[in-house]
């Protein structure tokens, strides 16, 4: 396990705990500690080793025990001692050389000693948080935040063509239209002002953030989109079918009325592109197939090209 790891499993035990950014922010200050929404947006959106103090804080607010915090954080620092990476604060006894007389050693000397005695232990360590990731994985919130029960059905592969699986990955990932790829989907207002609620547009990837998008599986080519917002908390995108924001897509507090998507392969298989079908009401499409940024993203008769074409990837 490396650092980008350590903190992708950091993002499912949040999903897991079913808590906004601001619910975790106010639990932690509820037991003492200090645990900044902006802090947290840092320690997930990173690929490096958050401090060890806020891994603890972080791993309390989300529900966990003490002995539990201890292992997320001696996973954090054995994973450091093997990058080469100072580990900050305090480190546990076992990673600390020993005290008193002896042979003088180098740093050299010292590293080896660390990394031959923490080895045992650190191999059970990983193999637990391998453990948590797991239970993560398959216990994310439902809809109503409980952390009861698998979210969805694993999906069936679809079919395949020349060995190739045109599978979406799942959890946290970039939509980003093909025709304009600095551009992700997100959320914006409607530049005519017609509809006064938050829809999809598309806008710079880089000013994305603190908002995250995940995939969730429903099923075969099925899949719900949701948006997590440390302000807003979450919502799953709806195809609205009446009314002033016809065509538009709304993130909803209630998942139980969103849409349920269909992402069928664009070719070339295996190019991660993929159209987005809401049955009966066509294909997810940028507005005029427009490569500017806040366009609308809007429901149209499915073609199959120009601006209904989305690249879909992990988020790093």
């Amino acid at each position: 396990m490396n650092a980008g790891e350590f903190v992708a499993a950091l993002r499912a035990l949040r999903l897991w705990a079913g808590l906004s950014y601001r619910e975790l922010a106010a639990k932690a200050q509820a037991s003492g500690g200090s645990l900044p929404p902006s802090t947290i947006t840092s320690m997930l959106g990173r690929s490096t080793l958050p401090r060890a103090p806020l891994i603890a804080t972080f791993v309390h607010a989300c529900g966990l025990d003490q002995d539990t915090a201890d292992r997320w954080v001696a996973v954090r620092n054995s994973i450091a001692v093997r990058s080469e990476q100072p580990a900050s604060g305090p480190l546990p006894e076992l990673l600390e050389p020993p005290s008193g007389g002896g042979t003088e050693r180098t740093p050299a000397d010292l590293q080896v000693k660390r990394r031959s005695r923490l080895w045992p232990v650190a191999t059970g360590l990983l193999i637990t948080l391998v453990l948590v990731i797991s239970i993560a994985a398959f216990l994310l919130p439902e809809r109503d935040g409980s952390r009861h029960g698998r979210v969805a059905a694993i999906p069936e592969a679809p079919s395949t063509h020349n060995g190739a699986v045109p599978v979406p990955p799942n959890g946290w990932v970039r939509i980003r239209p093909v025709g304009a790829p600095h551009l992700c989907l997100t959320d914006g207002r409607v530049q005519d002002r017609r509809y006064v609620p938050l829809v999809a547009v598309q806008r710079r990837c880089d000013a994305v953030a603190p908002q995250g998008t995940v995939l969730e599986p429903m099923g075969g080519d099925l899949y719900r989109i949701q948006w997590h917002h440390p302000d807003y908390g979450k919502g799953c995108l709806k195809a609205l079918s009446d009314g002033p924001g016809t065509g538009l897509l709304e993130p909803i507090d209630d998942c139980l009325q969103d849409s349920r998507f269909h992402l069928e392969p664009s070719a070339p298989y295996g190019s991660n592109r993929y159209v987005l079908r809401v049955d009966g009401q066509g294909c997810v499409g940028i507005r005029d197939s427009d490569t500017s940024e806040g366009t609308e993203a809007v429901m149209e008769r499915c073609v199959g090209r120009g601006g209904q074409v989305f690249l879909i990837e992990a988020a790093s």
